[in-house]
């Protein structure tokens, strides 16, 4: 992905947020490593919110970028790899700053990195993840996580749920909210202005007429005829095991996956290293690396930062792109 400053820029720098997450996991690390192998943008301020004894273990001398270090996290007898309350809340304060900042025009995007799930339900967090949290601070009703990488992109109907509340969790009205916040981030994030989506079905088969399944023809087929009123570049339902083959060789610019894992099993295939997570319908762009907090191999030295550099490029070209459709 290479990035090219847009001329409206050239007066400001584009201010991007990075929270460190949870401080036991490999967030330090990685976020170095991807700030130092990002260093050339020069017109971009790097803004990271979280505690300095931490970041500092792996910040090599000269690796200059902004730091808000809240001081959460004590010294003694700190350990990488453990799921504590404190790491927690730590994790938390670093997001709920940078929502603060957001909401004060102090940040032009914000990239979030991995907190623990694990850790987050020991102090009460009631919230799946930053996607939800997000949309909640920010009084968004319509958001939808968008799934890439360097080959695919791919929008969830439903994210972290069950696999047998999926069929019943699905309805026209989830399924048309995805397919407009991804036509809309595609024209507005990614420059393209005429995008091909494509969805995908629940069944295997697209069911073949009802015999495994009634959703394509009950909720799915119907919500894609609503959608081609007022977009005919829309197409499916079609077989997950033949359509994501169709995108990687350019045919549709996103599919519409119903559940987690009908899209995450063929993006993590295709190519993990260069996987990012985008939120689509928040006020501002918000991106994250496409793992967690890996706490098996935190401290190590030998996380690998990919994702994260690809998700701090791709903040930047979707605030570009955004930014040149509102002049």
């Amino acid at each position: 992905m290479k990035l090219r400053i847009n001329p409206i820029l050239k007066s400001e720098k584009i201010k991007v947020g990075l929270t460190l997450g949870d401080p036991a996991g490999i967030g330090a690390e990685i976020l170095v490593k991807a700030l130092r192998k990002l260093s050339y943008l020069k017109k971009v301020e790097f803004i990271v919110i979280g505690d300095s004894f931490v970041i500092n273990i792996f910040k090599p001398k000269g690796l200059d970028f902004k730091l808000i270090d809240l001081k959460n996290v004590s010294k003694n007898n700190f350990s990488f790899g453990k799921v504590k309350k404190e790491y927690a809340k730590a994790s938390i304060d670093y997001l709920e700053k940078a929502v603060q900042m957001i909401k004060q025009d102090l940040l032009d995007c914000l990239v979030t990195l991995p907190i623990s799930k694990e850790a987050t339900d020991k102090i009460g967090f009631k919230w799946r993840g930053h996607t939800d949290y997000l949309a909640e601070r920010f009084k968004v009703k319509d958001y939808a996580m968008m799934l890439l990488n360097k080959y695919i992109r791919i929008s969830l109907v439903t994210t972290h749920i069950a696999l047998k509340d999926v069929s019943k969790s699905l309805n026209k009205d989830s399924i048309l909210k995805t397919i407009f916040l991804t036509e809309y981030a595609l024209i507005n994030w990614f420059n393209i202005k005429k995008p091909n989506l494509a969805v995908c079905s629940l069944n295997p088969h697209a069911s073949d007429g009802g015999l495994m399944g009634r959703e394509e023809e009950e909720i799915i087929i119907p919500a894609i005829r609503i959608a081609k009123r007022k977009k005919k570049s829309i197409f499916g339902p079609f077989s997950s095991d033949s359509l994501f083959l169709k995108a990687k060789e350019g045919f549709f610019d996103a599919v519409i996956a119903m559940y987690h894992d009908q899209a995450l099993i063929p993006l993590k295939i295709l190519d993990f290293s260069s996987g990012v997570n985008l939120t689509l319908g928040l006020p501002f762009i918000r991106t994250s690396p496409l793992h967690g907090t890996a706490f098996d191999i935190a401290g190590r030295g030998i996380a690998s930062e990919a994702s994260l550099v690809e998700a701090i490029k791709l903040a930047v070209k979707c605030y570009i792109n955004q930014k040149r459709c509102e002049t």
